[in-house]
């Protein structure tokens, strides 16, 4: 079908018209770590600039679009230095459900510390430590809305994305350098095994459930250790079955996630229980101040790739609800076996409409040589500040 471009919009032959919006981040980036590296070549300091533009199409009164998103870093850290698709998909709803076909992000989950459920796209550990980021997956999703039954979401996944990590003058890397291309899988079909994902969700009264399942390659690598501790790795064939549950009782919300998953190497349970209890308006200005604590717990013990084996979160969350859109969270998580803890500070505000100023602070305090993982960013404490401008 033939297009036509007229004053900033796209006509089809018969004079529908397609409407286009656009944003192009720019972004700054400085953390400085402030202990002395634990292994040789780590930087204390890395500049970095990031680029995002996103564009979206929408026809046919809204019922199509086409969403594009392509994100770009450069760093001191080569492997830091880095693209990614992060979505580029054709979306189509009608009736009582809805297709989406390309790259997508998808999150899945309730909890604060930690997202145990959300397994469909392949956590961006370059971009942050946390495991908030995701890299873009291909997929083909299939959501289906079972009016009073909640709704049905089925995924098929043909690609597998690997988890980069930093290089060797990157901060939070193991003794020896990973690269990526090295980890191998556990399916002959390697990065082009199959994998299914579906999710049921749906809410009555005060209570949000979703149940969760995903058959395929592991989005976590397996870690193995030699006789010098060098590591090796590569991504198991699992099976998940996740549940994520939220009560929402007025000011309080009861929060729980928890996942049961089997592999050829491992069969565990981890769950996240807590709440949020936000006292609203506190000092006559729109102020709201949050406290929240969640219990960490995982079968794997030290194996746990993200250290929270036996561990409490506890935090609380300032929003100022001004027209800057003012937030502060800040907390810590304690290792009830190791007695390891981990501060963290996020704050962010907006300037001039088009500016978004963050800091960042995550420091590790106490670690303990028992702990598997952690032990290796034990000197990596630092602190961000990012700077974000919207065209």
């Amino acid at each position: 079908m033939a297009f036509i471009f007229f004053n900033g919009n796209f006509l089809f032959a018969q004079k529908e018209i397609i409407d286009i919006s656009k944003e192009w981040e720019l972004s700054h980036e400085s953390r400085y770590f402030y202990d002395t590296p634990q292994f040789e070549n780590q930087l204390n300091y890395y500049p970095s600039f990031g680029i995002q533009p996103t564009y979206k199409f929408k026809w046919n009164e809204g019922y199509e679009n086409f969403i594009f998103s392509i994100y770009f870093n450069l760093d001191r850290d080569k492997n830091r230095t880095y693209w990614d698709l992060r979505e580029m998909y054709y979306q189509k709803a009608k009736n009582n459900w809805e297709l989406n076909i390309g790259f997508k992000k998808v999150f899945w989950g309730v909890t604060e510390s930690c997202h145990l459920v959300d397994i469909v796209n392949q956590t961006d550990a370059l971009k942050s430590f946390d495991g908030e980021e995701k890299l873009g997956q291909p997929m083909v999703q299939f959501s289906w809305f079972l009016s009073r039954l909640g709704a049905l979401d089925l995924f098929y996944l043909p690609y597998h994305r690997k988890r980069g990590f930093p290089g060797e003058k990157g901060r939070f890397r193991f003794n020896n350098v990973l690269d990526s291309d090295d980890i191998e899988y556990e399916s002959g079909k390697g990065e082009f095994n199959t994998d299914f994902a579906a999710r049921w969700k749906h809410y009555f009264g005060p209570f949000d459930i979703g149940l969760s399942y995903f058959s395929g390659n592991g989005r976590e690598p397996f870690f193995k250790f030699d006789e010098k501790n060098n590591i090796q790795a590569y991504y198991p064939l699992i099976n998940q079955y996740g549940l994520d549950l939220q009560i929402t009782a007025g000011a309080l919300l009861l929060k729980f996630e928890s996942i049961y998953r089997t592999a050829k190497e491992q069969q565990f349970l981890a769950m996240d229980a807590g709440f949020e209890f936000t006292f609203s308006n506190v000092d006559n200005n729109g102020l709201d101040v949050g406290v929240l604590a969640e219990y960490l717990y995982d079968e794997r013990g030290d194996w746990a790739l993200s250290g929270l084996q036996d561990d409490i979160f506890y935090g609380s969350r300032l929003a100022f609800n001004d027209s800057q859109d003012t937030s502060i969270i800040a907390g810590g998580i304690h290792d009830f076996q190791t007695s390891s803890n981990l501060f963290t500070i996020e704050a962010s505000r907006r300037f001039k409409n088009n500016m978004l100023v963050s800091l960042e602070g995550r420091i590790f305090s106490g670690v303990s040589d028992k702990e598997l993982f952690l032990l290796f960013f034990k000197q990596d404490s630092y602190f961000k500040i990012s700077v974000s401008k919207y065209y």
